[in-house]
């Protein structure tokens, strides 16, 4: 039988921006970035410096991952971690709540998607991403499906001309709307872009509601709206586009300092090993996970798991900035931003730390 461990209830602290800094305000200064660089033994650190290999007594980091939290108390000591500074936990995720929480200084590292990284760099939050994951079975399991309102026929990406899209600035969603239009040869003045916040409910809503026409869901809000709507004649298109990285990222302010960068590297490998542990325990997952810490009923939690990631951990993000760089250019020009180097958003000192956390959960599982 699967082995479970129960998690403690899930914080419910993801309502808005402001709730969010609420809660890491409480923190203590501990963890706080404020004191990083510049009370820092030894300086402040390059970014073409090599990683410190050690982490003085005292370090603290600021960890914005749930997932991996989650992770690391299921599996216990089948996923081999013995941290050398304190780690404090932060219940948040996503780019609103991480960036707004990287401007209070109250975060270290936070855990999102393809564009937080961008938007925060483009809103004057300097930051870098610190360990990077993709999905091999990305065209079979995309994130994200095109969800149309009752009524609306969505065979390909054509059908999207004249219609009223949810869309999300600075968000995965608000730029896959974006690459599913230039991919179906269509520009903005083809459609109706309508600005909502992608959280929570609020998209499969309206679309409920009949306040836009099409809107990109995912995970169980993608399952619990087509199990509700389908009847009444709502449907999905997968898009064919790649919509699966997840990244750490951190501040810039905190890479600079050296013991919070040698403690990030000690993260980014068991961040890597819990990726891999979660993979290669589904079940285990679904129940403490889905079911006993998300409060998912079994059917979703199912859902859940027959569309999970075949994780990609990649020892070369060569084939990834080159994705990214794409993703900057269209978003610089359909949202008139500046352009970015997307080479200049990675800190690739990191990588071998996430290739090693990766082989070697990989090389534990094999021998279970």
């Amino acid at each position: 039988m699967p082995r479970t461990v129960p998690l403690r209830p899930a914080r419910r602290t993801r309502q808005t921006v402001a709730a969010a800094v609420g809660v890491l305000a409480v923190l203590g200064t501990a963890g706080c970035v404020a004191d990083a660089a510049a009370d820092s033994p030894g300086g402040s650190l390059a970014a073409a410096d090599p990683l410190p290999t050690e982490v003085p007594a005292g370090t603290t980091l600021v960890v914005g991952d749930p997932t991996t939290e989650a992770a690391l108390e299921l599996a216990g000591d089948e996923i081999e971690h013995d941290f050398s500074f304190d780690l404090e936990w932060a219940n948040l995720s996503g780019g609103p709540q991480t960036i707004e929480a990287f401007r209070a200084e109250s975060l270290d590292v936070g855990a999102v998607a393809e564009i937080p990284p961008i938007h925060a760099t483009w809103t004057g939050v300097p930051v870098s991403i610190v360990a990077t994951q993709y999905r091999e079975n990305w065209q079979d399991a995309p994130v994200y499906e095109l969800a149309g309102r009752p009524g609306v026929t969505l065979g390909s990406l054509d059908d999207l001309a004249g219609k009223r899209i949810a869309f999300s600035p600075g968000q995965a969603q608000g730029a896959l709307v974006l690459k599913a239009l230039a991919a179906a040869g269509l520009t903005q003045d083809d459609v109706e872009l309508v600005e909502l916040p992608s959280t929570g409910d609020v998209y499969s809503t309206a679309l409920a509601a009949g306040e836009v026409d099409v809107a990109p869901l995912g995970g169980t809000q993608l399952y619990r709206y087509l199990s509700t709507y389908e009847a009444e004649g709502a449907q999905s298109v997968r898009h064919g586009l790649r919509d699966d990285a997840g990244h750490l990222y951190s501040p810039k302010a905190v890479l600079e300092d050296p013991a919070k960068a040698a403690a990030l590297d000690e993260y980014v490998e068991v961040w890597a090993k819990a990726r891999v542990w979660i993979e290669a325990h589904p079940e285990e997952w679904k129940q403490g996970y889905y079911v006993e810490h998300e409060g998912l009923t079994d059917e979703d939690a199912q859902y859940l798991t027959d569309h999970a990631a075949v994780v990609d951990i990649p020892a070369d993000l060569t084939e990834g900035i080159a994705r990214t760089q794409e993703t900057i250019d269209l978003l610089a020009a359909e949202l008139d931003k500046e352009p970015l180097d997307a080479a200049d958003l990675f800190d690739q000192r990191f990588v071998p730390a996430q290739e090693a956390g990766a082989e070697a959960q990989r090389a534990a599982e094999e021998e279970r």
